[in-house]
């Protein structure tokens, strides 16, 4: 599978369709290995390489959703940490920076 038929992201960061560029690249590359030097080492790594792109976009989206959102069984801790990360976003220079990486 390729692009946004691969993947169950939600929008969150809008990483949907960085990672249907990313597949489109990779099994680009697999193609053509495969047509230029009559072997399928490019397209059996494909699936490695995508995946380790969509888990990154995934970790990402868990975090962005876990901390813009509230959850009606959210503890009084979660609640805390919740507010205390988009404070450290806000605030800071470094947090500001890995977001718009």
């Amino acid at each position: 599978l390729v692009g946004d038929a691969a993947h169950i992201v939600p929008p969150t960061g809008a990483k949907g369709l960085n990672l249907a560029a990313s597949d489109v690249r990779y099994l680009f590359a697999g193609l053509r290995y495969f047509y230029r030097e009559k072997s399928m080492a490019g397209i059996d790594a494909y699936s490695q390489k995508a995946l380790a792109r969509v888990w990154k976009a995934v970790r990402f989206s868990w975090w962005m959703t876990t901390m813009l959102h509230r959850f009606p069984d959210t503890d009084d801790f979660g609640q805390r940490i919740q507010e205390a990360e988009l404070d450290y976003l806000v605030h800071s220079r470094a947090a500001s920076t890995a977001l718009a990486e």
